[in-house]
């Protein structure tokens, strides 16, 4: 008799949660074939594996206090009917990535649910930077943590919590088949044009905040550098706000989207400027000089800025513990200061050699060039399952 395919129930809330989600899926699939199924919440890339997700998750790409007391009813709402999907399908384990506020929540649900059920945190909450206590709180929710930076272990070790450092599946990012030279032949820009990447995020709550200032920052530079060509990638989760802001501005800018057209883009740029998340380490991977930019509303600002014990919010910068690119933050993030520092990349060669070698120190100090990231992953979920299935038997 063929035993029931492994039922992984996996969620996530963010472009780059989907990311890892999507990675984590072809992994447990090439170990397993035909015997896993997937159930759970994910956006573009993770349906592209198969999974059917009950709503978009763009309206859970949330940052900051005062936006997430807005969004508090349907946080609630779709962890509701997050649990309810693990109700039906019963799941074996329930992988939840990143997105600290919706997958905890979904977690505590599960377990007043099953409280047999193994729970897996992917990407750990970053207590090194602020709430420490958070750590205390995964240990009581989870069963095991899968981090992504070797430091985040001890604290979360403990309090008890079994932790497994799996590595950044976004250091593994392949840029073998991009084509910068394409990317300049599609907008038609000459190969002596310099390209301005222009990332504005993935939540639609960083389009809103940093938008302005991004756009201030274009129109000063195009004033002064009529052959600069912007070329924007735009996020699946926010595609359709970039693309409408983008087609209100005064000069041309070239909106892109998908992976491939992003990565092309990213080798062909000459200077980023990025909202701080995930991309300015696929950027760094790229090869691209870079200017980090990020604002949150006012009292967000106000009360993080007593909590967080670092003062660096880029994580090569924070490997490397220097600012390596320079980050632009609240008030800091203004059209004015962005042209500047992105001037002073676009007029200096030798500048934005010097920091391209820099990140690629501080990539290596993140474990660029280490184990798979998705495959390791894969085999501590898988670990977990098979000590619970004998935890259960015995």
């Amino acid at each position: 008799m063929t035993a029931p395919p492994l039922t992984v129930m996996l969620v996530a809330a963010e472009a780059s949660g989907d990311d890892r989600g999507a990675g984590l899926m072809r992994a447990l699939r090439a170990k397993l074939g035909d015997g896993v199924r997937f159930v759970g919440v994910g956006g573009q890339r993770m349906r592209a594996e198969g999974l059917e997700s009950p709503f978009d998750i763009a309206e859970l790409s949330i940052f900051g206090l005062l936006e997430g007391l807005m969004a508090y009813g349907k946080v609630v709402r779709r962890a509701d009917e997050t649990a309810d999907l693990a109700a039906r399908e019963k799941p074996d384990v329930a992988v939840l990535i990143d997105s600290w506020g919706f997958t905890l929540r979904v977690a505590q649900r599960l377990r007043r649910q099953d409280p047999r059920l193994a729970l897996v945190k992917y990407v750990a909450p970053q207590v090194w930077a602020s709430r420490p206590g958070r750590a205390r709180t995964a240990a009581r929710a989870f069963d095991l943590l899968l981090t992504i930076h070797a430091f985040d272990a001890p604290a979360f070790e403990r309090e008890g919590l079994k932790t497994v450092f799996v590595g950044d599946s976004t250091l593994a990012i392949d840029f073998s088949a991009a084509d910068p030279a394409g990317l300049r032949a599609q907008i038609g820009a000459a190969p002596e044009d310099p390209i301005l990447l222009v990332l504005p995020g993935s939540r639609p709550s960083e389009i809103e905040r940093v938008m302005p200032a991004f756009e201030d920052a274009v129109s000063l530079l195009k004033a002064d550098r009529p052959n600069l060509q912007v070329v924007a990638p735009a996020a699946p989760t926010v595609a359709e706000l970039v693309k409408a802001r983008v087609a209100g501005w005064a000069h041309r800018a070239h909106v892109v989207e998908g992976d491939a057209a992003k990565r092309s883009a990213m080798k062909a740029a000459t200077v980023a400027l990025a909202c701080s998340g995930t991309v300015t380490t696929e950027l760094a991977l790229a090869g691209c000089p870079m200017v980090v930019a990020y604002r949150l509303a006012p009292v967000t600002y106000a009360i993080l800025k007593r909590l967080i014990r670092t003062k660096y919010v880029t994580l090569f910068n924070i490997a490397a513990q220097d600012f390596v690119a320079p980050e632009m933050i609240q008030d800091d993030c203004n059209g004015p200061a962005l042209a500047r520092e992105i001037a002073l990349r676009l007029d200096d060669p030798a500048l934005r050699a010097r920091q391209v070698e820099r990140q690629n120190a501080a990539l290596l100090k993140m474990g660029r060039g280490g184990p798979d990231a998705n495959e390791a992953a894969a085999s501590a979920v898988l670990d977990l399952v098979a000590r619970q299935r004998l935890s259960t038997a015995t």
